[in-house]
Formats: structure tokens, sequence, C-alpha cells
């Protein structure tokens, strides 16, 4: 591996990928800081035999930043639990993360709603999370349930069940049951869950005065442990993560984009019949957008001519009409800025995306062809193609399509990076 390119990481938090010679990921870990984490495991000094074997393997890394180490750990696990690399141990089995989840009335089975704890997202209702520290989600969860007084007890009893007459049941168990109030206490947990914080912790710190104040030492550290586990909670919460969120940078580092080849024999007739357009491709323009969690905003144009990439042709830019992410007129403005010399139009137009990122630039310039590529199941749409069709990735036509969208995608993100560790602000 060229250990010139651990310099080059930045100091930041993310997740890194180590992958040896056939582009595999071997293993995945998070870090505080990614060149100071990455540079470790080169230090000349006793290493577990674990790593040994490990760094033998080792060819290429590859890494995605992201805003604090709890979304590290966040997207390790997702990446684990989808990867499997073969030097991580933990993670790779069951579900890594956890939920609170709201559930929904059911009238038919006589279910009120209720504050859970789950793995998977199978029921419906309002979830938060999710969350890799399950320890402390759980101390939340009963921090909220008791002290909110949410406990479900599944009874019936006329004056209420023990844990009432505690005011920790809910009450559900009695026959007059304030089904209002009850809703009340779940709604308020869920809007401080969506947001308001500071409400909830000072809650918790102005009972723990209270408990000190009455010498209850054994309920005010109980409580303290609660608010610890609070603060984690909302720190995570604070990350707005989801598994969809880094989707783009993952489909990235996991593939070998930048290894792609070209097919050697251009297929230009075979393109023109394969596309229904009037004349053959010579040279070709492939339009990519990509951004960092909405934030630095960039587009890329790379041309091909009979096959072959005409680099003095590539064109990075910098989105300047945007603050926020719209794909569609970010591509506007890249397609219209690429093209303001007409002297500079191709015979085909690619555009990375579906028929959305299409129908937003194929009528700024009628009399070239434009075509899309829609990544996740490969579908192509043109004019001829409204609804688009799945490209054959075993036909050439298929092969030198997908190629180039990916290397205009390898492209974009190349330049994203750049900007990214310029001036990404955590």
């Amino acid at each position: 591996m060229d250990k010139e390119k651990i310099k080059t990481l930045p100091k930041l938090p993310g997740i890194y990928l180590f992958k040896d010679k056939e582009n595999n990921i071997i293993y995945i870990g998070k870090a505080k800081s990614l060149r100071d984490r990455v540079s470790s495991y080169f230090l000349d000094n006793d290493k577990d035999w674990k790593v040994k074997l490990l760094l033998e393997e080792i060819d290429d890394l590859e890494y995605i930043v992201t805003k604090s180490e709890d979304e590290a750990s966040l997207l390790e696990a997702q990446i684990i639990q989808e990867k499997k690399p073969k030097f991580n141990v933990l993670l790779k089995d069951g579900q890594p993360f956890i939920y609170f989840l709201f559930t929904e009335f059911d009238i038919k089975r006589d279910k009120i709603p209720e504050l859970k704890i789950v793995r998977n997202k199978k029921e419906k209702g309002t979830y938060f999370g999710p969350f890799i520290r399950k320890q402390e989600a759980r101390k939340v969860h009963e921090f909220l349930v008791r002290n909110f007084q949410l406990i479900i007890c599944g009874k019936k009893m006329q004056n209420g069940c023990m844990d009432y007459h505690l005011n920790l049941c809910c009450g559900s168990c009695k026959d007059d049951f304030n089904l209002q109030d009850y809703i009340f206490r779940l709604n308020l947990v869920k809007e401080l869950l969506k947001g308001n914080y500071n409400k909830l912790t000072q809650i918790i710190k102005d009972e723990i005065l209270k408990c000190n104040l009455t010498l209850q030492f054994e309920r005010s550290k109980k409580l303290h442990d609660y608010l610890y586990s609070m603060t984690k909670v909302i720190e995570v919460m604070k990350t707005h993560f989801t598994e969809n969120k880094f989707i783009k940078e993952v489909a990235y580092v996991s593939s070998e984009m930048s290894k792609q080849k070209i097919p050697a024999t251009y297929i230009g007739k075979q393109l023109k019949e394969f596309l229904k357009i009037e004349k053959e491709p010579i040279t070709i323009d492939c339009f990519d957008i990509s951004h960092f969690q909405s934030r630095f905003i960039v587009g890329s144009c790379i041309r091909f001519t009979n096959g072959i990439p005409e680099k003095n042709k590539f064109r990075r830019f910098k989105i300047k009409s945007l603050e926020t992410q719209n794909d569609y007129a970010a591509l506007q403005e890249i397609v219209q800025r690429r093209y303001k010399n007409t002297n500079e139009l191709p015979d085909l137009i690619l555009i990375d995306g579906g028929k959305g990122q299409l129908n937003s630039v194929k009528t700024l310039f009628l009399n070239i062809p434009f075509i899309s590529i829609a990544k996740k199941e490969e579908i192509l749409f043109s004019n001829e193609f409204k609804d688009g069709i799945p490209l054959d990735i075993k036909t050439e036509e298929g092969k030198l399509l997908i190629a180039l969208r990916d290397y205009a995608h390898h492209f974009a993100i190349s330049y994203h990076r750049q900007r990214q560790l310029k001036n990404v602000v955590i």
C-alpha cells in the first residue's frame, strides 16, 4: 500500500475501509481523526498478531468523512453489517441498531399507542434513532416510561395495579383509565425527542437537585446515570443519521470506479442503433452532481471521443446558484455553463441520474440527444425510452454506458472530496 496516501487523509472523524489487491473490503474502522488512526497501524512498534495479518493483505484504503465520532460509529456498524469484512469480528451478525418507537392506535386489537424499544422497523409508527449504544438507549427509555408514567401493564383491575399506585403504570389497568391524559404525556415525550432536548435534561437536573436536598442519594445517582445516557442519546440524535444518509459515498468507496476500464473497442454504430438516435455518437459528454450531506455541492463533466477520455475537455464546477442540495437545479446550471461556447457541443449527453434529472436538462439543447442512467437498477431513460429500460450489463452497449457513467461519478466524487477537506467545518 502507498503510505503517502495516508498523509492526505483529513484529521476529521469518519470511517476508513482497508482493501486487498482484488478490491475487496477486508476491514472497516471508525476514527475521531482519520489520519491519526490509520497512521497508527503503520507505526514501528509491537503489533497484535491479528493486526500483522491485516497489514499483510492491505493494498489500498478508502474513507468517508462524518460530522462526528458518533456518526462514524453508526456508519461503521451499518457498512460492517452490509459488507461483512473478514477482519471485523463485531457487528457482523444480528441487527446492530435499536430504535425508539411510538406505536400507532390499533382500534381492531384495542391497542393504545406506547413507547417501545425495538430492533427493526417492522411496526407502523414514529421512529427515533438508530442508536448503536444500546445500554444507554435502554436507560433513556426506562427513564422516559417511568417518569412520564407510560408503562402499560396489560392487566385489568378496578382500583389499579401496584405499579399504578407507585406512579409507574399509566393506569391502563383501571376501568376509568384517562386515555387523553396518557396521550398528552406520550406526545410530550415525542416532542422532546424531536428536538427540545434542553427541557428534558433540565427536568432530570431539577430532580437530581431535589433528591440531594432530601438526602435521596441512591435515586440521585440513578438520575445521574439517566442524565449521562440522555446526553449520549441526544448527541446521536443530533447527527440525524439514517441508513440512506451516506448511500452515494458508500457506493463509491465500495466500488472499483477508480479502476474503471472503458471497453477497448468503441461501438459508436451499435450505440446509435440501440439508443435510436440520428447519428453515431463520436463525442459523448457525461455529467454528475456530488455533495457531502447536501453541502459542498459540485458538478463534473467528462468527455469521451471514440471511447477515449479527452482529459483536456474534462470540467469541474463549483455550484454557484445553490447553497442546499437540488440536483435538478445544479444540473441545469452546469450544463448551461459547460456549453456557453456552442462549438463545444457533443454528439450525446449522458446524465448520472434518473428520469427527473433527465427532464430537468433535456430541453436545454434540443439538437442534442440526452440520456440518463439511474444507478440502483441501471435503468436508462431517454426521449425514446420515456419510462426507462433496464441496461443489460452483459451487452457491449450496457458495459460502455455504465462505464462512462461511473467514470463521471468518480471524477465528481474526487472533486467534492477536495472541496470538503478544504472547507468542512465540524
